[in-house]
């Protein structure tokens, strides 16, 4: 206990899934936790849930709303040390039958959501080793699935952003960490609806079948490490969690 005392975190999609683990587990370790979606009723209801947690109606794809976030918070708690990109959606489609419409709406939610968390949160981290930011990816991004065209784009583009922004706070000395995470199937209200739109059938879920599905814990607790103390020497990495399915 106390991994992150003092330590301030915002956590993106934090409403469901992934988010609200992240956020239950970082605040049991001491920090002070905000999280951001757009399901108010949710968000409130997690926030609620958690002891000195906070909620923040976001749209992740607007400039404006990171700017009030990031206002907000860096009003509250003069700085934010640990960011976590973690707000996603995922449509289906192969490339020839997905909309350009749909298409935008996973790289705006996704990676453009990466790209202005990074840019407005940075300038707010302390210089001193604790500033760590996590973004996250999937294998999604690494390895080929013919029905998620656009969340693949989303997710490989977070995991090669990363890198340069990693090498960025390393030129600048900032002595901030910047990561990414690449989980397999998890069980999160986000996959169950994306296991129920496709056929039993589709190669997508052979995963499903082959390596299982883990637990959000499984997540959180790696999300955990990167904003500890722990991780201090990890910084531009990405970090596959999904049962040897990228193996093979």
């Amino acid at each position: 206990m106390g991994r992150l005392d003092g330590r301030v975190a915002l956590i993106t999609g934090g409403a469901s899934g992934l988010g609200a683990e992240d956020a239950r587990v970082m605040a049991r370790e001491g920090a002070r936790v905000v999280l951001t979606d757009v399901q108010q009723d949710q968000g409130e209801k997690v926030a609620a849930e958690i002891p000195g947690a906070i909620y923040l109606r976001h749209d992740v794809s607007s400039e404006t709303d990171w700017q009030k976030v990031v206002a907000h918070v860096v009003g509250l708690y003069g700085h934010i040390d640990i960011l976590v990109n973690n707000a996603g959606l995922v449509r289906f489609g192969t490339i020839e039958e997905m909309s350009f419409a749909d298409y935008k709406l996973q790289i705006d939610v996704m990676l453009d959501s990466t790209f202005l968390g990074c840019k407005y949160v940075i300038p707010h981290m302390p210089h001193d080793g604790k500033g760590s930011i996590i973004n996250m990816a999937s294998i999604g991004g690494i390895k080929g699935i013919s029905a998620i065209p656009a969340y693949a784009a989303a997710k490989g583009g977070i995991i090669a952003m990363t890198r340069s922004i990693a090498i960025h706070c390393r030129e600048q000395g900032y002595h901030i960490r910047v990561n990414s995470i690449a989980p397999g199937g998890i069980v999160t209200p986000m996959t169950a609806q994306a296991v129920a739109a496709l056929d039993v059938e589709d190669p997508g879920l052979k995963q499903n079948r082959d390596h299982g599905m883990g637990q959000p814990a499984d997540i959180a607790n790696m999300v955990l490490y990167l904003a500890s103390d722990e991780g201090r020497h990890i910084t531009g990495t990405n970090i596959v969690i999904d049962n040897g399915e990228t193996i093979g």
